[in-house]
């Protein structure tokens, strides 16, 4: 989505701000690789894994990018051109709801955060979203590639299913970042 919205991936800054979950594991074991500087916010007790973040520090120096670990959601979106977040209670995680909730106070993402990003923000979550992590301002902004991120990821899906079920082979090139 964001190699489609702004032409390329290399030298975006992505700001993840919210739990240190399994979207952002993804997220931090391929953005060096793509030339994408990655600053991630969270709260004390649910960073990222450690053993994700010294494999992302290691990214990060071999394809010379930058890596941000804060507590602090508006440093973390300081100059980022795209805001990300996920829900911050998985499925399994419905007794933690309350500890959560406290846990994340003050990250919810807003214009007021988005004033910290570059011009050219924009915003993704996996969804389904709930209201405490992004407000409904950002949410349903111009600047929320949402629902292009939930086509692009149909396709992906789709994409994966037809070469898992058949014996197909690309015949196209692929595609270079």
């Amino acid at each position: 989505t964001c190699q489609e919205h702004y032409g390329g991936l290399n030298g975006l800054t992505i700001a993840w701000i919210g739990d240190g979950n399994n979207v952002v594991h993804s997220i931090m074991t391929s953005a060096a690789k793509l030339g994408m500087h990655l600053r991630i916010a969270a709260p004390k007790g649910f960073e990222p894994d450690l053993r994700i973040t010294k494999i992302t520090e290691q990214y990060s120096k071999e394809y010379g990018t930058k890596l941000l670990l804060t507590t602090d959601p508006l440093e973390a979106a300081d100059g980022a051109n795209v805001l990300v977040t996920d829900t911050w209670i998985s499925m399994g995680q419905e007794e933690e709801k309350k500890e959560k909730l406290k846990a994340f106070q003050g990250y919810q993402i807003t214009m007021q955060t988005a004033k910290s990003a570059a011009s050219n923000w924009t915003f993704l979550h996996c969804l389904p979203r709930k209201p405490e992590e992004v407000d409904d301002e950002v949410f349903y902004s111009p600047r929320s590639l949402v629902f292009q991120e939930a086509e692009n990821r149909k396709w992906t899906i789709m994409a994966v299913m037809v070469s898992l079920l058949t014996d197909y082979s690309p015949r196209l090139q692929k595609p270079t970042f």
